[in-house]
């Protein structure tokens, strides 16, 4: 899977920093690069309502696809 080239590494590293120092629930589109709430950690293919594609991830399970 192709993911948005503003979907760096230290972008999502400092969302799950973020997650672990406050109720955030950060996730990310890894079509259009925008930050969705509310997700979990192992979120997979969830869907963006802005731009309707099923491909929002959690910030944890992003790292981990990334690595």
């Amino acid at each position: 899977m192709k993911i948005h080239k503003s979907l760096t590494t230290k972008r999502i590293i400092e969302a799950v920093e973020r997650s672990q120092r406050s109720t955030d629930n950060p996730g990310f589109c890894a079509v259009c690069g925008e930050e969705a709430d509310g997700c979990e950690p192992d979120a997979e293919r969830y869907e963006r309502e802005n731009c309707g594609e099923r491909a929002v991830y959690g910030a944890e399970q992003l790292l981990l696809m990334t690595a």
